[in-house]
């Protein structure tokens, strides 16, 4: 019998993904503060929460995590324990979080939404953007605040099962080229370019999609040098983690008008009530939520329960994270 330790919380509906046999649920506590045992730890979505147990939760041979980055575990994971994120079961979510993100910047959403919000029926003409371009119509020309995703070029850094998606999502709107960088170049099915390859990438592309993980390789990787390698107008799209992008820089390159971004992630996070980021020109954020939907938790722990029966049945389990955090 394998002792399954999950959140206190944790709803019923959400058990029935679990195996019927061979296991026995251990509710944990959000203030747990005596030793349990358990063998196979499905981690609750608190960071602060998890990091709290782990003194306390003995004898863990498999942590596994819903989230599709695992960074935040790798400074208290023990010695020997098999750690297992999420990957792929956030595809779909945040594909189209990241596609939306790109839209509502593209056809400016937040500056038309501010304008109703004043309730103002402004004419293209009067929205004053350092983006705003001069475009010839049937009737002569007009200023518009207003692009196209047609024909554009999208370089996605951090190409996995995400990036995939997302692709497969562009392609609908008629892109023009997409480019990938992953840790390594690989030419099957598609090419992927390696990370070495990005500073050449970057003032090829309008829209700059991050979907990479957080290690000590990627942590301040979007600097100002990189940030002012990006094209005039050019797009920044971060949904991976916030650290991968120095806010400080990008707050100053945002302030100068150079490039627009929007944000699922920041740093810090939760980003203060008064910090410049806020009120930073061209910028979308939300907070944190790109993988979040009520299916989404349906699939995780899908996804969960699968692993539970591959370690009953000792099968190989699925999205092993080596040391380096991927």
């Amino acid at each position: 019998m394998v002792r399954v330790g999950v959140q206190a919380d944790l709803p019923e509906e959400l058990l029935e993904f679990f195996p019927r046999n061979g296991i026995e649920l251990v509710r944990l506590p959000k203030d747990l503060r005596e030793a349990v045992e358990v063998e196979f730890w499905v981690l609750p979505f608190n960071r602060v929460e998890a990091e709290g147990q782990m003194p306390f939760v003995q004898g863990v041979k498999v942590m596994q995590s819903a989230m599709a980055g695992v960074d935040w575990v790798l400074p208290w994971r023990r010695d020997g324990i098999i750690l297992c994120d999420g990957r792929g079961i956030h595809d779909v979510s945040t594909s189209e979080w990241v596609m939306t993100a790109i839209l509502a910047s593209m056809k400016w959403l937040p500056v038309y939404a501010k304008a109703q919000e004043e309730r103002k029926w402004v004419g293209d003409w009067k929205l004053r953007n350092p983006f705003v371009t001069e475009q010839t119509h049937t009737r002569g020309r007009y200023r518009v605040l207003s692009e196209e995703l047609w024909g554009r070029t999208v370089l996605i850094v951090g190409y996995g099962s995400i990036g995939a998606a997302t692709e497969e999502k562009l392609k609908v709107f008629g892109v023009k080229n997409v480019l990938r960088v992953a840790r390594s170049a690989r030419k099957e099915p598609v090419e992927v370019h390696a990370i070495g390859d990005l500073d050449a990438l970057l003032p090829q592309a309008d829209v700059v999609v991050l979907l990479l993980p957080l290690t000590a390789e990627t942590q301040g990787m979007f600097g100002r040098e990189r940030l002012e390698r990006l094209r005039e107008g050019a797009l920044l799209v971060n949904a991976a983690r916030g650290p991968i992008v120095v806010t400080e820089d990008l707050t100053a390159v945002l302030a100068e008008g150079k490039i627009r971004a929007a944000l699922d992630v920041t740093d810090p996070e939760p980003l203060p009530e008064g910090h410049p980021l806020w009120s930073a020109p061209n910028c979308l954020i939300t907070p944190h939520i790109a993988g979040l939907t009520p299916n989404f938790m349906e699939r995780a722990f899908g996804f969960i329960g699968k692993q539970m029966e591959r370690y009953l049945n000792r099968e190989p389990l699925e999205n092993i994270v080596g040391d380096a955090g991927y």
